[in-house]
C-alpha cells in the first residue's frame, strides 16, 4: 500500500487570531517531492510554514504533518527561517550553530555525545562547510552562514525540510551548493517545501508549485502551473513576459527581471 502523505493539507483555513491568512488549502506532498510556495509578500506562504511547524492552527479543514499533529512531528521536522535571528558577534563556531539544531532530541541539560557530534559532522559534509567547522560563525560569509543555518536545521535528521527564502542574497557558488543539497535531499527520500520568489529556482529544483495569494490559487507539475495567466491570478498586474520569460515586477522596485535567466527562455 502507498505510504501517506508527508504534510496533508485538506481545505484548510490557516488563522492568526482575529486573521484568517491563508485558506481553501488542498495538498498532499510525498516523501522525497520539492514543493515551491510562489506568491506575493503577504500571500500566506511562511503562514503555512508556521502551520506546519505547529505555530498556526487550522481553525477549519485538516492538516496532517507525518500522518498526525505537528506538535507530535517537530522531532522529524528541519526548519531554516528566513532571517535568523542568531547574533553573528556572538563568540560561537559553526559547529556549535549547527550544533543547536539537536537539542530537540539531546535536551538543554544533557551534555551533546557520539551520536550528536557525528550527526553534525554529517550535516556539515552535505552541505560542504566541514573545512570551516571551527570558525567562527559571524567570520563566515552571508551564503557559508545560510548554509551552515541549513546544516542545523538537517542535523535532526528530519524527514521534512521547511526553507524559507533560502536564497536571498546567495552567490552563485552558494547558490549551486544549496541546489545541489536540496537534491540530494530529495534524492534519500526527504520532502522539502521551499518558500521562494525565486522561479529560476523553482524550475531548477522543484517537482511541483503551489501558488498562493491568501487563498490556493493554482497547484500542480512546475511546467504546467507557472504559466502567464496562474501567475497573473496569483500576483495581478505584477506578473509579465520579458523577452518570452516570465518575470515578476513589483510596484516599488519597476521591472524586475529576477528571473531572465538564458535558462528560463530555452536557450
Amino acid at each position: 500500500m502507498p505510504s501517506a502523505p508527508v504534510l496533508s493539507f485538506a481545505d484548510a483555513t490557516l488563522a492568526y487570531p482575529g486573521a484568517i491568512g491563508l485558506s481553501g488549502l488542498t495538498l498532499d506532498i510525498e516523501a522525497g517531492q520539492a514543493v515551491a510556495l510562489v506568491g506575493p509578500n503577504g500571500a500566506g506562504k511562511s503562514t503555512l510554514l508556521k502551520a506546519v511547524l505547529g505555530q498556526v492552527p487550522a481553525t477549519s479543514g485538516r492538516l496532517a504533518v507525518l500522518g498526525g499533529t505537528p506538535a507530535a512531528a517537530l522531532d522529524r521536522i528541519g526548519y531554516m527561517p528566513q532571517t535568523d535571528e542568531l547574533d553573528p558577534e556572538f563568540p560561537v563556531t559553526l559547529r556549535q550553530v549547527v550544533m543547536m539544531g539537536r537539542y530537540r532530541s539531546v535536551g538543554w541539560l544533557r551534555w551533546p555525545g557520539r551520536a550528536d557530534r557525528e550527526a553534525v559532522d554529517a550535516a556539515l559534509t552535505r552541505v560542504g562547510l566541514t573545512d570551516l567547522a571551527g570558525t567562527r560563525f559571524g567570520r563566515l560569509s552571508g551564503g557559508q552562514r545560510q548554509r551552515g543555518m541549513l546544516a542545523r536545521a538537517l542535523v535532526s535528521d528530519p524527514r521534512l525540510l521547511l526553507l524559507d527564502e533560502p536564497f536571498n542574497g546567495l552567490d552563485q557558488v552558494n547558490r549551486d551548493a544549496l541546489l545541489g543539497t536540496i537534491a540530494e535531499l530529495t534524492a534519500s527520500g526527504v520532502a522539502v517545501v521551499v518558500s521562494t520568489h525565486d522561479l529560476e529556482l523553482v524550475r531548477a529544483v522543484c517537482d511541483r508549485v503551489v501558488l498562493l495569494n491568501g487563498r490556493m490559487v493554482a497547484e500542480g507539475p512546475v511546467d504546467a502551473t507557472l504559466t502567464l495567466p496562474l501567475l497573473e491570478q496569483a500576483f495581478g498586474s505584477t506578473a509579465a513576459t520579458v523577452d518570452g520569460a516570465t518575470v515578476l515586477s513589483h510596484p516599488d522596485h519597476g521591472h524586475h527581471p529576477e528571473h531572465g535567466h538564458p535558462a528560463e527562455r530555452g536557450h
